[in-house]
C-alpha cells in the first residue's frame, strides 16, 4: 500500500472529527409521509441543513461538506430539477449573510457549468463574500460525483505533464489528492448518510477511504441537533486505526499521553 494514501494517525486523535460530510437523504420520503407535495420535503431538508451547521460550529467541527445535488441528480423529473435550483438560489440570497455574520466560510464544488448563469454568479459571490472567514467551513457539493472529481484530478496532471511542468514519475496518491476537491480541508473524518440506505452514491469516493461511515434511518428533515450529537457520539467510541492494528494504535495513545 502505498503508505502516502493513508492519513497520519497522530494527526486525526481527539473526540470531534474536525471533517463531516452529509449525504442528505429523504427529502421526498419525509413529504410523502407528511402528505405533502415533494417541494415541501426540500424545504424542510433547508431548514435542517440550518440545524445542523449551527450544532456542528457548536460542537468545534471545523468543516461540513454537504451533498445537495449529484451529477445524476439531473435525471429526476423537471420539474423538481427546477425547484431545486430556485431554492438554491433564494438560499444563497437569504442565508450567505448570515453565515458570513459568523464568520463561516462558504464553498462550493463540482462542475457548475450547467447551472444557469444566476446561480453561478450566487455561488462566486458567496464564495468571495466569505472567502477569509475562519470560523468553519461549509462545502456544497453541487453538480458533484466522485468520478468527476477523480477524472478532473487525472486530466489536470496530464496536462501538467504534457506541458512539462511534472515528470509523470512525481504522480502518486499525495499529488493526486492536491488537485482534488477538498484538498484544502482537513481529511474526512466522519461522513453520514440519512434516510436509511447504505451506499456513498459516488460521494467523495477518495476523500472517504478512511473516513469513518455512519448510518442513520432518519430521513434529512428529521435529522436535528441531537441527531447529530447522536452520531458524535458514535464517532467518539469508535477506534480509528488507519492500516494499524488495535494494539498498535493503543501504544502510540500510551506514548503520547506520556
Amino acid at each position: 500500500m502505498d503508505k502516502s494514501s493513508a492519513p497520519d494517525i497522530d494527526s486525526h486523535q481527539g473526540s470531534v472529527p474536525r471533517h463531516i460530510a452529509i449525504i442528505m437523504d429523504g427529502n421526498n420520503r419525509w413529504a410523502r409521509r407528511q402528505g405533502l407535495p415533494g417541494a415541501d420535503g426540500h424545504r424542510a431538508g433547508e431548514r435542517a441543513v440550518q440545524t445542523v451547521i449551527r450544532q456542528a460550529g457548536r460542537r468545534g467541527v471545523e468543516a461540513v461538506t454537504l451533498f445537495a445535488f449529484s451529477s445524476e441528480n439531473w435525471r429526476r423529473p423537471e420539474d423538481e430539477v427546477n425547484h431545486l435550483m430556485a431554492l438554491f438560489v433564494r438560499a444563497l440570497s437569504e442565508r450567505v449573510d448570515e453565515l458570513h455574520d459568523n464568520a463561516v466560510r462558504l464553498r462550493f464544488l463540482g462542475d457548475r457549468s450547467a447551472f444557469a448563469e444566476e446561480l453561478r454568479t450566487g455561488m462566486a459571490e458567496a464564495e468571495r463574500l466569505t472567502a477569509d472567514n475562519q470560523r468553519m467551513t461549509v462545502a456544497i457539493a453541487v453538480n458533484y460525483g466522485g468520478q468527476w472529481d477523480l477524472a478532473q484530478a487525472a486530466a489536470a496532471l496530464a496536462r501538467q505533464v504534457r506541458d512539462g511542468e511534472m515528470a509523470l514519475e512525481a504522480i502518486d496518491a499525495h499529488t493526486l489528492g492536491q488537485h482534488l476537491c477538498l484538498a484544502d480541508l482537513p481529511p474526512l473524518d466522519l461522513l453520514i448518510r440519512t434516510g436509511g440506505e447504505q451506499r456513498l452514491s459516488n460521494f467523495l469516493l477518495w476523500q472517504a477511504a478512511y473516513s469513518e461511515l455512519y448510518f442513520t434511518p432518519l430521513l434529512w428533515p428529521d435529522f436535528d441537533a441531537d441527531a447529530l450529537d447522536a452520531a458524535l457520539r458514535d464517532y467518539a467510541g469508535r477506534q480509528r486505526r488507519f492500516g494499524r492494528s488495535g494494539d498498535q494504535v493503543d501504544r502510540l495513545h500510551g506514548e503520547q499521553e506520556c
